[in-house]
């Protein structure tokens, strides 16, 4: 008897002794699982961190920080974005890539239709020679002849600039050796015929150097002139050698930018409205013109200090539940972004990061030019091509769906190119 109740203890010790154990193991296996679940969103942390940071390093052209500003001239506005030190070291911010092109296309030309060595059939000239010519296949139009000036063909010759615009073009700048020297001007005249603003260009590849300036007449009937002045040193942060560099104007009423490869270098805020423009050619030589010429209707906003905090972004989805744009442009026929769209493409990515729970369908929209089994493919592309640069820009893919539309929901008269211009669009849809 004492033996059985002997034995009896030790199975229930056993059993004790088992559950004890059982439970030990089972905390010590929820530890490990939460250990590697810590170290696997550390891991993820970190990576998203270090593409994040590699895709702005890309998406900001490989800008160096730098501690201290480099330049007292404000027309330059060389100043870059440096991070804090921690230390009371001044730190010198500005924003250079604020271009907004206009909603409105009133004149389009990439010379891709003209027929070589022809004039171009968009243009006007009134002294010189122009044909149609191409570099590296890229049609232009190119001035073959010393002191070229052209405009494009309006109907109202001396008045057609609205007084909100923006105005695009590319240029090409051949490396060392090419040729030797070729300058350029580019001109604003009023409805008189007087002119009103001009800027002056002078790129000599051998060197290499750059020489330029400026002067515009002022807003508000005052008989004065702003004037300015860049070189080099300057240029060399912008411009792109052997390659093709875009060029573009903002002008809101009274206030003049101007921008190279998407970097704002000119920013005025009082001059006189102009009602048309002349680009100059002062010498022939092979590689002198322009293509890719853009004028639109609308520009950025005028600048005032601002009430509230909230971006475009923000407004357009707090008011719609969607935010609208032309200003993401794709190479024509294709799905490759233009460098220029990045600026639109990081605010919406600024929106994001600062929403990271909100999903959105991502909506590429064409025109009607050409069938749909090119349209719709190509959007759906376009639409990818989007939430892609966004996934670079550290936004999670998992809240971006990206759909082609083609060409069946337009929002404006697919038969005039302002109509065309509006339906080619992309929207960010929130769900």
């Amino acid at each position: 008897m004492i033996k059985r109740i002997f034995l009896m203890l030790i199975v229930a010790f056993a059993c004790t002794l088992s559950a004890n154990a059982q439970s030990w193991l089972n905390r010590l296996k929820d530890r490990a699982v939460n250990a590697a679940e810590n170290a696997v969103t550390r891991k993820v942390e970190n990576k998203v961190d270090r593409e994040t940071s590699d895709a702005m390093d890309n998406v900001l052209d490989g800008k160096k920080k730098d501690k201290s500003s480099k330049s007292n001239d404000a027309d330059y506005e060389d100043a870059e974005v440096t991070e804090q030190s921690g230390d009371d070291t001044p730190v010198a911010q500005n924003q250079k890539s604020d271009f907004v092109r206009g909603s409105v296309i009133l004149f389009e030309d990439d010379f891709a239709n003209e027929q070589m060595g022809e004039f171009p059939s968009k243009w006007d000239i009134s002294e010189g020679s122009l044909e149609t010519a191409a570099i590296n296949g890229k049609k232009y139009l190119h001035s073959n002849a010393p002191d070229s000036r052209f405009s494009p063909l309006m109907e109202n010759m001396k008045s057609y600039l609205p007084e909100v615009f923006t105005l695009e073009w590319d240029e090409f700048f051949c490396k060392s050796g090419d040729i030797a020297d070729f300058p350029s001007d580019f001109n604003f005249y009023d409805a008189n015929g007087s002119e009103v603003g001009h800027i002056y260009k002078r790129y000599r590849p051998g060197n290499p150097d750059f020489y330029g300036n400026y002067s515009f007449k002022k807003g508000g009937g005052v008989d004065e002139n702003v004037t300015g002045s860049f070189d080099w040193d300057h240029m060399k942060k912008f411009i792109k050698i052997g390659q093709w560099n875009h060029f573009a104007i903002s002008f809101n009423k009274r206030a003049f930018k101007l921008y190279v490869n998407g970097n704002r270098f000119i920013n005025l805020p009082n001059v006189a409205a102009p009602a048309r423009f002349v680009f100059i050619i002062q010498d022939e030589n092979p590689y002198r013109g322009v293509a890719n010429v853009v004028l639109a209707k609308g520009a950025v906003e005028l600048y005032e200090r601002q009430t509230t905090d909230l971006s475009a972004v923000e407004k357009a989805i707090a008011e719609t539940g969607k935010f609208v744009t032309n200003n993401i442009l794709f190479e024509t026929g294709k799905a490759t972004l233009k460098p220029e769209s990045m600026a639109e493409i990081q605010k919406v990515a600024d929106y994001m990061k600062k929403n990271p729970t909100a999903r959105f369908e991502v909506q590429g929209h064409t025109d009607n030019q050409g069938s749909d089994a090119i349209n719709d493919p190509l959007s759906q592309q376009r639409a990818e091509s989007v939430v892609k640069a966004l996934e670079g820009l550290g936004c999670d893919p998992f809240n971006m769906r990206a759909v082609g539309k083609g060409s069946h929901e337009p929002v404006a008269d697919n038969k005039t190119d302002e109509g065309r211009a509006k339906n080619r669009r992309v929207e960010f849809i929130k769900r």
